[in-house]
């Protein structure tokens, strides 16, 4: 399967357990593979035989950052409901949540979530 891959993306959102995390916000990183047959568009070199990446960023931002939510791991998946919904093309996306500055008394990159969704299946 050819995949789309989306890495780095940078949003802002108020996403946690906590209520200073819920109330001030933080910044995410989002990466996120999306996979489809792009045979079609390797032959024509029609973006309309593709998916634009373009237009997937502005799905991910607003699935991401329209609602709070406690855990990152649901707001992983409201990205990939929205991914699956708005895209045909797309028969599988991995959605992969960064949190660089989750509150733990750690010193870490970021803690994340990586979760998976296929069309047809929940």
């Amino acid at each position: 399967m050819d995949k789309i891959m989306i890495k780095g993306l940078r949003l802002f959102a108020c996403h946690g357990v906590f209520e200073e995390e819920k109330r001030a916000g933080q910044a995410f990183v989002l990466d996120l593979t999306l996979e489809a047959d792009l045979s079609a568009a390797c032959v024509s070199d029609d973006l309309a035989d593709t998916v634009s990446y373009a237009d997937v960023i502005e799905t991910v931002t607003s699935a991401f950052c329209r609602t709070g939510y406690d855990l990152i791991e649901r707001a992983a998946r409201a990205v990939a409901d929205a991914v699956l919904a708005e895209y045909g093309r797309i028969s599988r996306v991995t959605v992969c949540v960064k949190k660089p500055e989750a509150p733990l008394d750690a010193v870490l990159e970021y803690a994340a979530v990586e979760i998976v969704r296929e069309r047809g299946t929940e």
